[in-house]
């Protein structure tokens, strides 16, 4: 489970900081396009940077509701993104996507009892 939360917590880290800091101009201007492209702006690009970023750090955290808060973070931007993909590109543009929703369900099965009881705790 480890290799798996270092590859997504390196791979999210990477995708939200270009996302909210365009270091990478030609990633930056690749995916500003895409957003365009699938009817959103900069600012929804940004918004999904930081849920990356929260996810790529809250995963790490597994004694609490946080960790599997993050997967489902990780788990929900890569969906968005394969639902983007099917829609307005093609289905070999979202592979990446459906392998980064692979990985969060793959943390979330065993931890899904703490996804569940999240709410109930005070």
């Amino acid at each position: 489970m480890i290799v798996i939360i270092a590859l997504l917590s390196a791979f999210f880290l990477f995708a939200s900081s270009i996302k909210l800091f365009g270091w990478q101009q030609f990633i930056f201007e690749t995916q500003l396009a895409m957003f365009v492209k699938y009817g959103l702006n900069r600012r929804i690009m940004a918004l999904v940077g930081l849920v990356e970023l929260f996810g790529a750090v809250a995963i790490w955290d597994r004694s609490s509701w946080l960790g599997p808060l993050g997967g489902l973070a990780l788990l929900g931007t890569s969906l968005g993104a394969i639902v983007c993909h099917l829609a307005w590109d093609t289905w070999k543009k979202g592979v990446p996507a459906m392998v980064t929703a692979t990985l969060p369900a793959i943390l979330l099965w065993p931890g899904h009892g703490a996804v569940l009881a999240a709410p109930d705790r005070t």
